[in-house]
């Protein structure tokens, strides 16, 4: 076992993705010390060898390299107490390594300020719900000073069947973002086609089976046509946070034409909008079966 599996590895955050991340570490072998903005049974961490810890600051004050997978940047910004004396107390000397998804102008703000303070960044935002995160078949897209990247890819391995460097931060957040662009488009697709499928009164199962076969096929296509064919609205990834990743592609792609990504922001915007957020987000198909029917729109 590597010297860096020996040392204790913090990590904030214990949502839809963070709690299976932690477990993988800690089942891998590595000393997890966890915190949770809110309360959380520990049990399955604990039965895997981790501890939760009561405060983030503990966290920090024992172990050398944390990994935040915290819900967006006031979430960062208070577990570290960012703009407080206590701020460079928690993260001088350590590696703070970055795994959400958040704005490029706020990692590069953040990244000045943890070196600053004596600190190390490494941005490694993930692709993958949580299935690939249950299985440790992320993919994480790395930015930051090489020998700190470098530094945690031992870390990676049990999240993660592939960890590209990108380049300097905010590169990581960058790729992430093209990535989710592809994504977002890519699965209200899919939605809108199941839309079209039941109203023309066509077997969905049928229609799943036809799909899985075609070149369009992949891993996402396989596990979103089978929650959209058993109306499993589970969160995998949640509605709402698909539409906060769809604004800051926005945000990103000004001065750029986005004009699928447009349509999307609209219609996440709708479903969150009608309370469906908490869902996955093939609950962007809510907002397609709400809008009205256009049978006299012209022809393409």
């Amino acid at each position: 076992m590597s010297a860096l599996s020996q040392q204790p590895i913090g990590f904030l955050g214990l949502g839809v993705m963070g709690e299976p991340m932690a477990l993988n570490l800690a089942r891998a072998g590595f000393r997890v010390l966890a915190w949770n903005r809110s309360r959380r049974p520990p049990d399955r961490l604990a039965s895997a060898g981790g501890r939760i810890l009561p405060s983030a600051r503990d966290v920090m004050a024992r172990t050398r390299v944390v990994i935040l997978m915290l819900a967006n940047e006031r979430a960062i910004d208070a577990v570290l107490e960012r703009g407080t004396p206590q701020f460079g107390r928690n993260v001088s000397g350590r590696t703070i390594m970055h795994m959400g998804t958040t704005s490029e102008t706020y990692s590069l703000g953040l990244d000045a300020d943890i070196r600053a303070s004596g600190g190390f960044y490494v941005e490694a935002p993930v692709s993958g719900s949580r299935g690939p995160a249950e299985t440790g078949r992320l993919v994480a897209m790395l930015a930051g000073e090489e020998a700190a990247v470098d530094c945690v890819r031992p870390i990676l391995a049990p999240l993660c069947r592939e960890a590209i460097f990108c380049g300097p931060v905010p590169n990581a957040l960058t790729m992430k973002l093209a990535v989710n662009l592809f994504l977002i488009s890519m699965v209200t697709g899919l939605a809108e086609a199941f839309h079209f499928v039941g109203k023309k009164g066509l077997n969905l199962a049928a229609f799943q089976a036809v799909l899985d076969k075609t070149p369009m096929s992949s891993e996402v296509s396989r596990a979103k046509a089978a929650k959209l064919a058993a109306a499993d609205f589970e969160p995998h990834a949640k509605a709402s946070d698909v539409l906060m990743n769809n604004r800051l592609i926005l945000e990103s792609a000004r001065g750029i034409a986005t004009p699928l990504l447009e349509v999307c922001g609209q219609l996440y915007g709708e479903a969150v909008q009608s309370g469906f957020g908490g869902e996955d987000m093939i609950a962007v198909l809510r907002a397609i079966e709400a809008r009205p029917d256009t049978s006299g729109r012209s022809q393409i």
